[in-house]
């Protein structure tokens, strides 16, 4: 039996275990302390001397990108899941092709699962085009037959990181319905993060282990991870990459941890909501003991199924205590969490199985009461385009989709 079969197998079978968390709400007088006492058990630095700023959707994001990448000296490095040939894409290859010219190194990592799974993937013929432009650019892990041998295990990241000084990391891929929406669906939301100090050099040492691995190159050295300007900020930044053979379940027990250290309020935003058992527990505990736990998920989404589940789900635990919120702009794609106000997480985990089980993954959990408000702020705006889940509504569904919520439930080990 193949290596990838074998590994699905043994996830199907971890999703039904229950996992040791070890924080419990009352052995810390504040949820950041909690939450930063574990990442330090794990072995994760908390940096600080940083500089975060939050792009609210791809019209926010893609103009500074381009500006920091005008500014580029000596390279770019970009980790996506994909990059989707159309109009924004062009304008990112040509703009990395003028700096490539300049002399400047430029390296571009995509997801060949993701590509494949976009309606406008890059073909052979185009990334030969931008090999001749002088862009190094890869597709991790190639797929051949059996198809479904590759299903799992994919590059979810969204990285950059520019001359070791700058870097970007959220749920934004490189696709133009970021900025323009998307028919059937609307405007799309979403949330990515421009850091600048310490925690950069933690997401370039995720961007060269990938890129190392897949080209066998070795690429490294100081040359890519640059001093600390004089100036930095101090934010604190935790910076959690989830690589599955080295730490496959990290990144679900630092959510659930996360949850649990909750001592007055939890504002979750997440696309694709169908949380392991781990998750599930944690909320409805907190819920339980009187924490303030609000969920919005999204009413429209890209992928089938998706609502219908999201409101199963959803309407378990608001019946466990939990608002539950469903947003009604567009598809809500934001991948974020805030904690009494006093911490909070933008990345690109989804929670669901899919991430927390099985693809490689990154967060920034930010400890900064500033950064927190300003995200809550986010969030609260995106409320005010959502109605609440209720059972007034819950009932208002149609039997056939409520059915399909249950049965689709069923299959959460392989969403």
């Amino acid at each position: 039996m193949p290596n990838r079969i074998l590994l699905l197998l043994t996830l199907i079978l971890a999703t039904s275990c229950s996992s040791f968390v070890p924080i419990k709400r009352g052995d810390y007088a504040r949820s950041d302390s909690a939450l930063v006492s574990y990442l330090r058990t794990e072995g994760i630095a908390v940096t600080d001397r940083n500089n975060i700023e939050f792009l609210n959707g791809g019209q926010e994001k893609f103009p500074r990108l381009f500006e920091d990448i005008r500014a580029a000296k000596h390279h770019v490095h970009l980790e996506y899941f994909n990059f989707r040939n159309d109009s924004l894409n062009a304008i990112l290859i040509s703009l990395l092709a003028e700096k490539a010219a300049e002399g400047v190194e430029v390296r571009a990592l995509f997801d060949a699962f993701g590509n494949m799974s976009n309606n406008r993937p890059l073909k052979k013929h185009h990334i030969e085009e931008i090999k001749a432009k002088g862009i190094e650019i890869v597709k991790f892990d190639p797929m051949s037959f059996p198809w479904i041998d590759y299903a799992f295990s994919r590059d979810h990241r969204k990285i950059v990181v520019i001359d070791g000084q700058i870097a970007y990391t959220g749920g934004i891929n490189v696709a133009d319905y970021y900025v323009d929406g998307l028919e059937g669906i609307g405007k799309w939301r979403d949330m990515h993060a421009r850091v600048t100090g310490e925690s950069v050099a933690e997401l370039q040492k995720i961007f060269l282990a990938m890129w190392n691995r897949e080209t066998g190159q070795n690429i490294g050295g100081a040359a890519y991870f640059a001093p600390i300007n004089k100036g930095t900020g101090e934010t604190d930044i935790a910076v959690v990459d989830r690589w599955p053979g080295k730490n496959p379940k990290q990144m679900r027990r630092i959510y659930a941890n996360a949850i649990n250290a909750a001592k007055d309020s939890i504002q979750i935003v997440n696309p694709y909501f169908v949380p392991t058992p781990i998750i599930r527990k944690a909320l409805k505990r907190a819920a339980k003991e009187g924490v303030k736990v609000e969920i919005l998920l999204s009413e429209k989404s890209d992928i089938p199924l998706t609502p219908e589940v999201s409101h199963y789900v959803g309407y378990k635990l608001a019946k466990a205590g939990a608002d539950v919120y469903f947003y009604t702009g567009g598809f809500n794609h934001s991948k974020i969490m805030s904690v009494d106000g006093k911490f909070c997480t933008v990345g690109s985990t989804n929670l669901n199985s899919r991430s927390l089980f099985y693809d490689y993954e990154d967060n920034l959990f930010i400890f900064d009461k500033d950064a927190t408000d300003r995200l809550y702020s986010l969030y609260n705006a995106d409320k005010q385009e959502s109605y609440r889940l209720t059972r007034k509504v819950w009932k208002k569904r149609s039997p056939w989709k409520r059915f399909v919520g249950w049965a689709a439930n069923i299959l959460t080990p392989f969403l």
